[in-house]
C-alpha cells in the first residue's frame, strides 16, 4: 500500500525533544514501513526515517529563528501533498484542520488524526462544514465537544515494544514530564511532592505562551527542597527518568486527548497518578497500572498506596493495549475501509 503521512512542521519527525504528535507520527510510520508498506512522508527536511521523505521546510519551525510564518510552510505543504494524491492508495493528515477545505472538494482517499483539543467554541461552525469527512480519535473523551463528526475510528497512540526497559523496583522519586503550562498543572504536582514527602523531578519544556506563567507562578515554587528542576529531555532521557521514577504524577487539569507521557511511564513499569480528566480513565486502570484522583489530598493517599501495586502490570498492559504494532495494524484497517469508501458512512 502507498501510504502519505503527513506531519505538523513545528518539530522534526521524531522530535528531538518535545513534540508528541511528531512522534506518534514517527512511530506510525516506522512501523508501516516495517511491515512492507511504501510509505512517503512530509515532514521537515531535519527528519528522520526509513520512509521516502518530502522535506518541505529546512529545519523545524520550532527552532528556527528565521521563520516568521508558520502558515505559509503548512499551506505549502498541502499544495506538495495535493500535487501528488494520485500516486497515494491513502493520504493521512496530522495536520488538524488546515487541510480540510482543499482535500474535501476532491476525490481524494484521506483519513483525518485529530491531535488536539476540541473543545474550542470557534470549532463548531468549521467543523460542522467538514462534519462528513471522516475523522479519527485518540480517545474516546476527545470526541465529547464534536459527537456529531463522522467518528470513523478511535486509535490509541502507541511506542515501539522496545523503546523503553522495564524496571522492576519502585524509584525514590516523583516524576512530572512535559510541558510547563497552567492546564498541565505543575503547581499541583508541586504541592503533591511537598505533602508526600518525597522528591519531585521535573522534565518539562517553556513554551512562549507560558514564560510569564513560568515566572510568576512555577519559578518562585522551584525554591522548595522537594523539588529538582532539569527541564527540557528527549527520547534518550526518558527511559530512566520515567524508568526509576516511584510514580508519574499527572495532575492535569484539561481535557487531554490522549497523554503520551502516560504509556511512556507504563512501558517501563512505573504506575501513575493521574487526575480525573480527559483520556486518563481510557488509559489508567485504577488500583492496577496507578490512581485516578480528584483532590490533592486523594493523590498524597494514593502514592502511599503506590508501593503495593505490581510495576510488571504496568508493562503488561503498556505490551497489549499501547505497541506502535498494535496502532499501525488499526490504522492499516482504516486505511483500508478509505479505500473502499466505507468510511463515507455514518460514523463508527
Amino acid at each position: 500500500m502507498r501510504i502519505a503521512q503527513v506531519a505538523p512542521l513545528y518539530e522534526s519527525v521524531p522530535p528531538k525533544l518535545y513534540g508528541g504528535t511528531e512522534r506518534v507520527v514517527s512511530y506510525l510510520t516506522e512501523e508501516l514501513v516495517k511491515m512492507g508498506h511504501e510509505v512517503i512522508l512530509f515532514a521537515s527536511g531535519d527528519s528522520k526515517t526509513k520512509a521516502k521523505l518530502i522535506p518541505i521546510c529546512p529545519n523545524s519551525l520550532r527552532f528556527d529563528k528565521t521563520c516568521k510564518d508558520p502558515l505559509i510552510w503548512h499551506l505549502y505543504m498541502i499544495e506538495e501533498v495535493l500535487k501528488r494524491a494520485k500516486f497515494f492508495d491513502v493520504i493521512h493528515f496530522h495536520t488538524e484542520y488546515l487541510h480540510l477545505p482543499l482535500a474535501t472538494r476532491y476525490n481524494l482517499p484521506f483519513v483525518n488524526t485529530l491531535h488536539g483539543r476540541l473543545n474550542l467554541s470557534e470549532y463548531v461552525p468549521f467543523f460542522k462544514i467538514f462534519k462528513n469527512a471522516p475523522f479519527i480519535s485518540i480517545s474516546y473523551s476527545q470526541r465529547k465537544p464534536l459527537p456529531w463528526l463522522n467518528w470513523v475510528a478511535n486509535v490509541y497512540h502507541g511506542l515501539p515494544e522496545d523503546l523503553y526497559k522495564f524496571k522492576p523496583q519502585h524509584g525514590t522519586y516523583l516524576a512530572f514530564l512535559g510541558r510547563i503550562s497552567p492546564e498541565k498543572r505543575p503547581d499541583r504536582a508541586i504541592e503533591i511532592a511537598e505533602k508526600f514527602g518525597m522528591k519531585l523531578m521535573i522534565a518539562a519544556k517553556v513554551d512562549k505562551a507560558d514564560e510569564t506563567y513560568f515566572k510568576e507562578v512555577i519559578k518562585p515554587m522551584l525554591k522548595s527542597p522537594w523539588v529538582e528542576f532539569i527541564g527540557e529531555i528527549g527520547e534518550k532521557e526518558k527511559n530512566e527518568f520515567l524508568g526509576n521514577a516511584y510514580a508519574l504524577v499527572f495532575p492535569i487539569d484539561w481535557p487531554e486527548p490522549f497523554g503520551l507521557v502516560m504509556i511512556e511511564a507504563l512501558a517501563c513499569g512505573t504506575p501513575v497518578v493521574a487526575w480525573r480528566c480527559g483520556s486518563v480513565p481510557e488509559i489508567i486502570e485504577h488500583g492496577k497500572t496507578g490512581f485516578i484522583v480528584e483532590t490533592i489530598e486523594e493523590a498524597v493517599n494514593f502514592l502511599e498506596e503506590v508501593k503495593n501495586l505490581n510495576r510488571e502490570d504496568c508493562r503488561k498492559s503498556f505490551e497489549e493495549r499501547f505497541t506502535a504494532r498494535r496502532m499501525a495494524e488499526e490504522y492499516l484497517n482504516v486505511y483500508q475501509r478509505v479505500i473502499l469508501k466505507e468510511v463515507y458512512k455514518r460514523a463508527v
